[in-house]
This record gives structure tokens, C-alpha cells and sequence, in this order.
């Protein structure tokens, strides 16, 4: 790519919360794509680091970390009432109090996950509250209760994020090649509808990161292709995932919610050490880890036809992530020892000799049995894409800058999650930097390629049986 098409204007400042490895892939993008001041942009980032790292670049940042007690006369300080862009990617802040505070203001927002401000992950107790279900129940609950004013979009990156866009597009294709095509969706009843109508049972968000360098891992180091802090918080969450009405059985350890869609469970385990049976392009069967997601929820919900506990219809949904093979070295580590790793490391696109992230979407249990539809990225193919970042980064800034774009062409859409806002668009502007997206059909189901030499305890008359999936 050398002609990089301006997308959108952004008047006022620009402020980016966090300069870690999203952060750094991020700048780039927004450089190329939209028409700016550089002079208003702005970095607030606590690191010594980044913040080393930004000066080197030339560019402003304000060295200081955001709480709850200093977050609203910082951004009054930096931010412009009523036009501008606050990009949210950092860690240890509170997505929701940043985001009432934007809307506040009339600045749009953007951010990958919702976040809590720092110690949350960790200090609470009660394990329903750290359930990502219950972040994005307060979001949906202010959402509610504010409803339209200056677009917030909630939890756009690669997953949740880019995936939700995925999920669309394989519809549309499925419903082609079962030969049921008819009009595109035009909301969420209709998406919901026509979900229901192919006969899906769920949907895993299943990736395979083959990214490795030539190095061994370090011990104790956390290993990973993207933010570290980020992914062993969540995978110190309990497992989620959006329940379907297909599932006949109940996991032991699982428990409901009581409030908002009920459209998940969690189970009663962290979700980093709970693995499933789960299917990728290029490795087949695999074990992934049920890591929680916001997506997990958000997609189960979003094709809920009907409502509470027991709708008419509602796919199963989660994660099925099978990371690099130094961050899985990583977690065995840290979950034996019983502690985190004093050193993290992020690989970057120039130690990697080798691999792809392939992070997609297999959506199951309908006539053509389940069709994987997403992006097969490789490290060699992102050094040529974009700089500062390896393949997995550049699957979530790009999904960053395609969120920046669609809240920029709709400044009043109010609070919104990406299975809300236009797919067809948002890839539109993604696609250039995703690599080969591609969509494969397989026979796989959770029944084949097991171990025959144990009893287990599986249902034989429903492939996609919940129950199936689950693998510990």
C-alpha cells in the first residue's frame, strides 16, 4: 500500500489514552487516514517507555496515568468540547467513566474493551461481578439510560470487534451458498431472523496464532503478541460464554445471571486454564482456551430472537482462542507457580520469523455443518502493511481506525457496540490491511478426532452440543 486514502476529517484535538503495542500500530493509521492537526494530537501515557518512545517520534504526550480521581481535569485540559476524538486503548482505566465523561463534552470515543479502572481484575471478590458480563451490562444500562448524543463506539478491535463484522459477512454467505439469499438484514430483528432461519446453533471466535520467533521463551517471562497485562487479566476472568436454546445440559460449575439480557453464563473456573474443542484453517482440530470476551456476550445477544431467560431462539457464542505457543508456555507457568511472571514480554514484527494470526469466526450446526469466515494475516505480510506492529496488532488498529471512521460519518448514533453499526462499511475500510479474508467450509464436528480411549461424558445424538465442546 502506498496511496493511503483519507477517510474523514477530525477537527479539534485528538487524544489517544495508552501508547502500548495497540497504541504504537494505531498512530500510523490515524496518520494516513485522516485529515488532522498534528500539532492537537496527544498521547497520555504513564510508562517510562512509551513515553521515551514518544519523544523520539516528536510526538506530544502528557506522562500520567488517568484515575478515578483525575481522569475528568486531565481531559478537560486536552480535550475540545464538541468535536475532536478520544481513542481509548489503554489498561487500568474505567472505559465507562471515560466514555460518559466524552459524551459529556460532545467528543466522540472509541475504545477495544471495557475496561475497569486498575485493581479491579484482581481485588474483587465476587466472581459475578468480574464477569465481563457484567462490565458490559453497565454500559448497556447507561446506554439505556442516555440514549443517542455523541457516538461512543464500545469495544472495537479485532475481537470483540472486527469479528461481529465477521459474523455478518459469513451469514450473507451462507445464506448464498444454502441457496436462501434474499435482502441484507437491515437490523437487528432481521440479522437475528436470518440467523435463526439458516438453522446456526453458535458461533466460536476461533483463532490460531502461529507467530513465534527463533528464541526460546525465557522463563519466568509473559510471552505474547499483544498486550500482556491485557490478556492475563482477562484470562484470570471467569469463563463466558452466550448460552443458545439448542443446549440440553449444564455445565456444574456454570451460574446465570439474574439482570439485563441473561443472554450469558460464566463458569466458575478462570478462563485461561477451561479449554474447548474448537476448528481453525490451518491446524484443524484444535484445543482453544474459553477465554472471556465481550463479543461472546454481545453476539449472543445481539441474534437473541425474543428475550430473557428462555427466548425463541439464541446461538451459543464464545471464544476458542488458541494463542502463540510462547504465551501457552506462559500460562502454564504462571497458573503452576501461582503467580505472574516478572517480566512481559510482546513480540514484535521483527523478532517473529515466522507464522499468521488467523482469527475468524466458525459458525456451526446448519445445513452445510460450519463455515470458518475471517482473516489469515501474517507477520511477513503486516511488515509490508504497516509499521510498528505484528499481524495480531494490526487486526485490532485496523478495526480501530475502521470504528474511528463509521463514528466520524454518524457523530450522533450515541452509544453503540460493533454488532450495531454498519459491517459492510467498517470492512470496507479494514480489508486493505487484514490479508487474505477467506471463508472454508468443513465437516468437522466436536465428536471427531477424540481420544478413544477414555470414557467421556458426551452427547452423540448433537455434534454442536455445548457438552461436546468442552473439553476441561
Amino acid at each position: 500500500m502506498t496511496d493511503y486514502p483519507v477517510h474523514a476529517r477530525i477537527d479539534g484535538a485528538v487524544v489517544m489514552i495508552g501508547f502500548g503495542s495497540i497504541g504504537r500500530g494505531t498512530l500510523p493509521l490515524i496518520q494516513r487516514h485522516f485529515d488532522y492537526d498534528p500539532d492537537r494530537f496527544l498521547v497520555i501515557e504513564p510508562s517510562d517507555a512509551a513515553c521515551a518512545d514518544l519523544a523520539a517520534r516528536g510526538i506530544p504526550y502528557r506522562q500520567v496515568a488517568l484515575t478515578p480521581e483525575n481522569y475528568r481535569a486531565i481531559l478537560d485540559e486536552v480535550m475540545t468540547p464538541g468535536t475532536g476524538f478520544v481513542v481509548n486503548l489503554s489498561v487500568d482505566t474505567s472505559s465507562l467513566d471515560l466514555m460518559k465523561h466524552c459524551r459529556a463534552r460532545g467528543v466522540p470515543y472509541i475504545d477495544t474493551v471495557v475496561e475497569p479502572w486498575a485493581g479491579f481484575y484482581f481485588d474483587t471478590e465476587d466472581n459475578a461481578q468480574r464477569t465481563n458480563y457484567a462490565l458490559r451490562q453497565k454500559v448497556r444500562d447507561e446506554k439505556s439510560a442516555n440514549p443517542g448524543g455523541t457516538t461512543a463506539v464500545s469495544c472495537c478491535g479485532a475481537n470483540p470487534g472486527m469479528v461481529s463484522w465477521f459474523v455478518k459477512a459469513a451469514l450473507l454467505k451462507l445464506a448464498q451458498d444454502i441457496g436462501v439469499a434474499g435482502n441484507i438484514p437491515s437490523d437487528r430483528t432481521g440479522w437475528a431472523r436470518l440467523m435463526q432461519s439458516l438453522g446456526v446453533k453458535g458461533v466460536h471466535i476461533a483463532e490460531r496464532d502461529t507467530q513465534a520467533r527463533r528464541t526460546p521463551r525465557p522463563r519466568n517471562t509473559f510471552v505474547n503478541t499483544w498486550s500482556v497485562e491485557g490478556f492475563i487479566a482477562e484470562g484470570f476472568q471467569p469463563a463466558e460464554l452466550g448460552w443458545g436454546t439448542h443446549e440440553t445440559w449444564f455445565p456444574e460449575n456454570a451460574r446465570r445471571h439474574s439482570t439485563g439480557s441473561q443472554s450469558a453464563i460464566w463458569l466458575n473456573r478462570p478462563g485461561a486454564i477451561t479449554r474447548v474443542h474448537s476448528w481453525c484453517p490451518t491446524p484443524g482440530p484444535q484445543f482453544g482456551y474459553l477465554v472471556t470476551h465481550n463479543e461472546a456476550i454481545s453476539i449472543a445477544d445481539y441474534y437473541t430472537v425474543g428475550s430473557g431467560p428462555a427466548p425463541e431462539y439464541r446461538p451459543t457464542c464464545h471464544y476458542a482462542y488458541h494463542p502463540c505457543d510462547d504465551a501457552v508456555l506462559s500460562l502454564h507457568e504462571m497458573f503452576g507457580a501461582g503467580r505472574q511472571q516478572p517480566d512481559h514480554h510482546i513480540l514484535s514484527e521483527h523478532e517473529i520469523v515466522e507464522g499468521v494470526d488467523e482469527l475468524g469466526v466458525l459458525i456451526f450446526g446448519h445445513a452445510k455443518n460450519a463455515l470458518w469466515y475471517g482473516s489469515r494475516l501474517s507477520n511477513a505480510e503486516t511488515r509490508d502493511l504497516a509499521p510498528d506492529q505484528n499481524a495480531t496488532g494490526l487486526q485490532v488498529t485496523s478495526a480501530v481506525l475502521a470504528g474511528m471512521v463509521w463514528a466520524l460519518e454518524n457523530p450522533d448514533a450515541g452509544i453503540v457496540e460493533t454488532d450495531e453499526i454498519d459491517h459492510a462499511r467498517c470492512l470496507e475500510i479494514q480489508m486493505p490491511y487484514l490479508g487474505p479474508v477467506e471463508a472454508h467450509y468443513t465437516d468437522w464436528t466436536p465428536l471427531q478426532d477424540r481420544w478413544q480411549h477414555f470414557p467421556e461424558d458426551i452427547d452423540e445424538s448433537d455434534p454442536w452440543q455445548f457438552r461436546n465442546v468442552l473439553a476441561s
